[in-house]
């Protein structure tokens, strides 16, 4: 994954905070990101929205998630 943001020229800010959104996800559900689909995904955003999570900071979770 790192070496695809690299390749896209995302901005290091930004490698950060996909990679920080993939590891919250990834502890979230106890497993490794490449294990987990597209239903636990869904499972994810339901919980973040529960926590009350901002939108701007869900919508940046969610593409890093779908950048994954």
């Amino acid at each position: 994954m790192i070496d695809d943001m690299m390749l896209r020229n995302l901005s290091p800010a930004t490698q950060r905070s996909y990679l920080h959104a993939v590891t919250k996800f990834s502890r979230h559900f106890g497993r490794s990101p490449d294990r987990l689909g597209l239903e636990d995904v869904r499972a994810f955003w339901v919980y973040l929205v529960s926590q009350g999570i901002s939108w701007p900071s869900l919508n940046h979770t969610v593409r890093a998630l779908r950048y994954f």
